[in-house]
């Protein structure tokens, strides 16, 4: 197996590959980390053979997938811990990787999740990812800006029930995801201000009418 990967690929098989991956991306954004194999492969418009041979584990695509994000987010946590000012960063970074996670699914699924998808690589990200996180968390408190009884698990609380959002459109999917971090950020600061929150979208709640409610 190994002196098969190692061999160059083929024109035919490269853009097979890049298919494969196009058509997961899509759909673990949409459905998540459940969608099957087979379904995959139907998308990218090849034989499950061809899927398997470029990925012979669900996990070696959701690695393939996601390895693009998980660098953005690092890059996003080395911008953040650059500014001089801990509060500020640890807020921008806060809604770069929310908005990151309002619009993918999957990658959500995929960063929350307890063995990072058995991909060293990815792993090592994201233990970069949330040691920048903690550092910033550090220095805000310092600062005086982060209340002194936050703790990082408070984040992944935050992220869980980010996961939870639902929206009847992408542009409401983002705007509910602004306002709900927006919320989370005053609770987060240790002395709230009265910053008004962005707009709040109609979230998707199978039969039950919020505008009636609301009314």
């Amino acid at each position: 197996m190994t002196e098969q990967l190692t061999q160059p690929l083929r024109s035919d098989a490269l853009d097979n590959r890049a298919r494969i991956v196009e058509a997961a991306r899509a759909l673990f954004s949409t459905e998540g980390l459940k969608v099957p194999m087979r379904e995959v492969a139907r998308r990218a418009n090849v034989g499950p053979a061809t899927l398997y041979r470029h990925f012979p584990a669900k996990q070696a695509l959701m690695a393939a997938v996601f390895a693009d994000q998980m660098c953005a987010c690092r890059a996003v946590a080395e911008e953040a811990c650059a500014d001089p000012d801990p509060w500020r960063g640890l807020c921008r970074m806060i809604e770069k990787i929310c908005a990151t996670h309002a619009c993918d699914r999957g990658f959500t699924e995929a960063f929350l999740t307890a063995d990072p998808l058995g991909s060293a690589d990815i792993a090592q990200e994201r233990a970069l990812i949330v040691k920048a996180l903690g550092e910033l968390a550090e220095r805000a408190k310092r600062a005086g800006r982060l209340r002194p009884d936050f703790v990082l698990d408070d984040l992944f609380l935050m992220l869980m029930a980010h996961c939870g959002i639902r929206a009847a459109s992408p542009t409401g999917q983002a705007t509910a995801s602004r306002r709900f971090v927006a919320y989370m950020i005053q609770a987060f600061e240790a002395r709230p201000g009265t910053t008004p929150l962005p707009p709040s979208a109609r979230p998707a709640f199978p039969g039950f009418d919020v505008a009636a409610a609301n009314a």
